[in-house]
């Protein structure tokens, strides 16, 4: 076999022609990304959430040594628990601890770390979820995207900056859309135990997920019943500690966002042309339960209950519909 001779190929071709499949993806990716930004709509989207990090970035590096309070009173709870004292107690500082008892051992092992290591892992790690989760949306909707964080902008802000725990459970109220319904009803119910705003999300989790996120919050009200003295601490102090109006609260509409995201017409009940619509499909079913109960009315009851029952068991993933 004679090296270099026609018809053969020799390894530098091969690898000549890598190199220029290589390239040719290279270009086309190029070429593609440089398109989408002749979208007026991606251009408003790049421009918007550009101007909303710079300002984060700017507000976060004058804070400096001043952010964390709320991240620091979780990481002082914890401590304080672990010599004996009352987390539930301002102590020097630091704000008190205001959570049930039994979530103490949850914060156990970020806060036996130095403060300015678990300041810095509080906040970079809610700061890489809520980059990864804004990517996920902004591959979908990217206006739509820029908008929602341009509106939440504060919110987001002062949790980053404060380092309060309504960011993490907005990222919880997130994953457990996409998550198998164990662990989504877990989460789910983590969160409501710990604020109770996040109960209104039950509707936006899968009906097994549902299910599961009862049987957990039973599980904690169980857990609350049995730290019942140190709850009673908690409850006091959740009232007696003096709070500005709450707009940090906002952020968990952050949460929302998977759930418009993938559903075809989220508002489909805002719009004034699905109104007769469903003012007829009410009249309609009134209606006929009307007529079947004048008919039969202990039959029509029995049924009604049944009916009632078996809804409410599929809603939440116990029997099919």
């Amino acid at each position: 076999m004679v090296v270099g001779a026609p018809g053969i190929r020799t390894r530098g071709d091969a690898l000549a022609r890598r190199s220029r499949a290589h390239a040719g993806v290279w270009r086309r990716a190029f070429r593609r990304e440089v398109g989408r930004l002749r979208d007026p709509r991606r251009l408003a989207a790049i421009v918007i959430l550009g101007i909303v990090l710079g300002v984060f970035s700017a507000g976060l590096l004058a804070r400096g040594e001043a952010a964390g309070a709320d991240a620091r009173a979780y990481w002082a709870g914890v401590r304080i628990w672990l010599a004996g004292g009352d987390p539930y107690a301002a102590v020097g500082p630091f704000m008190p601890y205001v959570y049930a008892p039994w979530m103490l051992p949850l914060f156990l092992p970020w806060a036996l770390l130095p403060w300015d290591v678990a300041w810095f892992v509080w906040r970079g790690a809610t700061v890489l979820l809520l980059f990864w989760t804004a990517g996920w949306a902004y591959r979908r909707h990217p206006l739509a995207t820029a908008a929602a964080v341009l509106l939440l902008s504060f919110p987001i802000a002062a949790n980053v900056d404060t380092g309060n725990i309504n960011l993490v459970l907005a990222f919880m109220l997130w994953a457990a859309q996409v998550v198998r319904p164990t662990i989504a009803g877990l989460l789910w119910a983590l969160a409501t135990a710990m604020k109770w705003v996040p109960v209104v999300f039950l509707p936006l989790l899968a009906p097994r997920a549902r299910g599961w996120g009862m049987a957990w919050l039973g599980l904690a009200a169980i857990l609350t019943l049995a730290t019942l003295p140190a709850t009673i601490v908690q409850v006091q102090t959740v009232f007696a500690f003096p709070r500005p109006a709450r707009i940090d609260y906002l952020v968990l509409l952050w949460a929302a966002i998977p759930w418009i995201w993938n559903h075809p017409d989220p508002f489909w009940w805002a719009r004034p042309s699905r109104w007769p619509g469903m003012r007829g499909a009410a009249a309609a079913w009134t209606g006929g339960w009307r007529g079947r109960f004048r008919a039969d009315r202990g039959g029509t009851a029995r049924e009604a209950l049944r009916a009632s029952r078996r809804t409410v068991l599929a809603w939440f993933g116990v029997v099919t519909a």
